[in-house]
């Protein structure tokens, strides 16, 4: 693939992958809002009781299968046929565990509710088991415009669904109901959109080579969904729903933009990087490139996410939900990396090294789950700081193998970043300055954002930011 048509195809992957997030994410957010408004914190507890268990079962839906798909360039049909079957098995079994715990994870927690809770919400695995392989056909084709549209409409579709039931007064259950009909209304588009349906019998042959790729991905999924869901395993354990409602809400706020960048960037780094796989200079040039304009959009967001805090959630989520702003200010400084961490690891997987992703994931995980046990006992503040201190040292540790493989290790990432790290702590000083000489929430709000904006693209072009040039040069082709 030539320079030019590499360039194309990662602008317009991009700008589809980020109108996909973002309008399915800006709608989700604003049925959220009316969720919120109606439902509880500890309704939200409750929920999160149950992330851990339906996330791991979820991982083992993909495992790894997707992108080892993605990865493999002489794929056929018996590979996506063979994932097809494999997956649908592995679904039913999940769910079939999930059933036979419910009664379990109710006695663990105390709380009958939580064991028909677990069985209605398992029901969402099977879906995703019947979608992962149309789904990866649309990456593999960089297809991010049909994504966009199935996700906008199974959004929309969720959406109006959990807000009536929350206005009827289902409580807890109106979360249910959302998430079973963005799962249902998903899977039923993308086979309407992706027509395909297996052709090919099981291939062990198949199954045996898109495993030893996806294994260890597999391997490494499972322990980071463990660990990240450890937080409201924990919480919930040892502190109540509600102190778990806040504390959820405040990690889904920081991760909205985070977590959807970081989805907007590896849907395109992945396939995209991919295709020059063999080309180190390129390989590195590009991986550069994507790694500032990423953070260029993260920081910014991230900082000025902790700057309004405040504001938003008293103007967004009403005063019940006011406890939830110091989380949401720590955690946002742990997330801003993510993105960054997402790309430093897809690196690894475009190499192939999945062996080396995974050998990273056990490091990160056994210095997480210590900085987790060291501040369980002093409370949910120290807690997030801890989360902070993680991100910061598994930064480090991600950047190792870059910079053996392609030689853009720690230092070579920091130098390029932090140009774009300290215009956005400036903008936030800035920001929340602003914030200050106002009373009101909804001007504080209004006038932090602006001052944001206009701070960060001045401080932006005086610096000459590639990353702004860029950006604007995209806006005026499109």
């Amino acid at each position: 693939m030539s320079s030019d048509s590499l360039k194309a195809k990662t602008a317009k992957g991009l700008l589809w992958s980020s109108i996909e997030r973002f309008s399915n994410q800006g709608i989700g957010f604003l049925f959220s809002l009316f969720l919120a408004r109606l439902l509880e914190p500890k309704d939200y507890g409750l929920i999160a009781m149950l992330t851990i268990f339906l996330s791991v079962t979820s991982a083992f839906i993909d495992s790894g299968f997707s992108n080892a798909l993605i990865q493999k360039q002489d794929r056929t049909d018996t590979d996506l046929s063979t994932t097809f079957y494999f997956n649908i098995g592995v679904g039913l079994i999940a769910y079939l565990f999930l059933w036979i715990i419910s009664p379990f994870i109710a006695d663990f927690y105390n709380m009958p509710i939580l064991s028909p809770l677990t069985k209605a919400m398992g029901i969402t695995v099977i879906f995703s088991s019947l979608s992962v392989v149309q789904q990866a056909i649309l990456m593999i084709k960089i297809d991010f415009k049909s994504q966009a549209k199935i996700s906008l409409i199974s959004t929309i579709i969720s959406g109006v669904i959990g807000v009536g039931m929350a206005y009827w007064g289902y409580g807890v259950w109106a979360l249910v109901g959302l998430n079973l009909a963005a799962g249902l209304s998903r899977m039923v588009l993308l086979f309407i959109w992706v027509r395909w349906i297996p052709k090919e019998a099981f291939s062990y042959t198949s199954f045996k080579h898109l495993f030893s790729f996806g294994s260890k991905l597999l391997a490494s999924g499972l322990m980071a969904t463990i660990y990240e869901n450890l937080y409201p395993l924990i919480i919930g354990k040892f502190y109540s729903a509600a102190n778990l409602g806040l504390f959820s809400r405040a990690q889904s706020l920081a991760a909205m933009p985070s977590s959807n960048l970081s989805n907007v960037f590896q849907r395109v780094t992945f396939p995209v990087l991919s295709t020059i796989q063999d080309d180190s200079e390129r390989l590195s040039n590009n991986y550069r490139r994507l790694l500032c304009m990423g953070a260029f959009v993260i920081f910014p967001l991230m900082v000025l996410l902790a700057a309004i805090a405040s504001p938003l959630i008293e103007v967004l989520l009403s005063h019940k939900w006011a406890n939830c702003v110091i989380y949401l200010q720590i955690i946002c400084f742990a997330m801003m990396w993510y993105p960054i961490h997402a790309i430093n690891l897809d690196l690894l997987q475009v190499k192939g090294r999945t062996d080396l992703f995974l050998k990273l994931e056990i490091y990160k995980k056994i210095i997480g789950v210590t900085i987790l046990f060291i501040t369980l006992n002093i409370n949910l503040i120290a807690m997030s700081i801890g989360m902070v201190v993680n991100s910061l040292i598994a930064l480090i540790i991600n950047t190792h193998y870059t910079g053996k493989l392609i030689n853009v290790g720690f230092l070579k990432q920091m130098k390029d970043l932090s140009p774009i790290l300290l215009n956005s702590l400036l903008m936030g000083a800035i920001s929340f300055s602003v914030t200050e000489c106002f009373k009101d929430n909804v001007l504080k709000l209004t006038f932090g954002v602006i001052s944001a904006i206009i701070s960060y693209c001045i401080i932006a072009y005086l610096m000459h930011s590639e990353e702004l040039e860029y950006g604007l040069n995209l806006i005026r082709k499109r």
